[in-house]
């Protein structure tokens, strides 16, 4: 089954609530929920921190909150975790590390047009997680093949279980790192990139796609082998409309975009309104059609969502619950709009 456009919400994964519960029933306000990442709530619900599960050489203090990698520990680690590459329970987010996870997967979500789950990928985590000389493993030339295989089976373990809860889901890949990486002191080109994150995508199920919230080379990831997109275009619209014609090729060969526009944080929240974003989208869309895409079908590939994670709000997750209001109220006016 396809993933849906149409102007459909979802959103971002992390979100400041520390009450599980109401976390869930926010992230169920969407037309394709999730499950959400809840880090003030607990260390073991930190992105990195979940996708660090069972992964050799991590060493995870919970009480300073910190999160690194030793390559003597990886050593004598790594034969007992390739024991394991064929056991999908090993792979899977346990309820030590989320309990909003298992909280979603015992819930009734086949009514649903899809849900989706999300794991960090492994460039992030390969750029964030350091070792005992300061250098990220991503640089690591022993450490970053088996990096890519063990991310790969997490995300298809996490999908095979969504879609038993509803049959239309799907992964986003959490990329906030892709942003550094061509400016990044080390040997790691984006010749060498490219290969490595396609031969990732090659070894994830469909459908699959990448979220970030930065503004990295859009040619390279428009380019990459995904199913669907997700990005801030309310920071970084104008720039991202600069690469028509790459958009154009993902939209053709049926990727799905996810245009997140309502800001999360406080100050940016405070100065918007329903028409102010409204204009700031469809001006980009005006943009995209001058350069030939077609509107009508590139709304009906197409998803809103807020534009960003934000856990730092003076008000903690009420600005986030306004803006998850606010793109349903966009939706269902632009879906209006458009007749969809």
């Amino acid at each position: 089954m396809p993933i849906p456009g149409n102007l459909l919400t979802t959103a971002m994964a992390v979100m400041p609530h520390t009450d599980v519960d109401r976390a869930l029933e926010v992230a169920l306000s969407t037309d394709i929920p999730f499950w959400p990442q809840l880090p003030l709530y607990s260390y073991y619900e930190d992105m990195y921190v979940q996708a660090s599960e069972h992964f050799p050489g991590i060493v995870l203090d919970l009480e300073k909150r910190t999160l690194r990698f030793s390559m003597e520990k990886f050593i004598a680690e790594a034969e007992e975790a390739m024991a394991h590459f064929d056991d999908p329970e090993y792979f899977d987010i346990s309820t030590t590390y989320s309990v909003v996870y298992h909280r979603f997967l015992h819930m009734d979500l086949s009514d649903r047009p899809a849900i989706r789950g999300q794991l960090e990928g492994p460039i992030s985590f390969g750029l964030n997680i350091v070792d005992q000389d300061d250098r990220p493993i991503l640089f690591d030339d022993t450490v970053r093949p088996f990096m890519f295989e063990f991310m790969a089976k997490r995300i298809n373990v996490q999908l095979e279980r969504l879609k038993k809860r509803n049959p239309n889901a799907f992964m986003f890949v959490d990329e906030p790192g892709l942003q550094f990486l061509f400016s990044a002191m080390s040997g790691y080109n984006d010749i060498s990139a490219h290969a490595e994150m396609e031969m990732f995508f090659s070894m994830i199920d469909r459908p699959r796609g990448i979220h970030l919230c930065g503004n990295p080379d859009w040619d390279f990831l428009l380019s990459l082998d995904l199913d669907i997109l997700s990005l801030d275009v309310y920071s970084n619209g104008e720039v991202f409309a600069n690469y028509a014609a790459s958009i154009k090729r993902f939209l053709d060969r049926g990727g799905i975009l996810v245009w997140g526009m309502v800001p999360t944080n406080f100050e940016p929240f405070e100065k918007e309104d329903m028409d102010s974003l409204e204009q700031r989208l469809e001006e980009i869309w005006s943009k995209l059609a001058a350069k030939g895409i077609d509107t009508e079908f590139m709304v009906s590939k197409s998803l809103l969502s807020p534009a960003t994670c934000c856990l730092v709000n003076p008000d903690k997750e009420k600005t986030v619950e306004k803006a998850f209001e606010m793109i349903g109220k966009l939706s269902a006016r632009l879906r209006e709009k458009h007749r969809l």
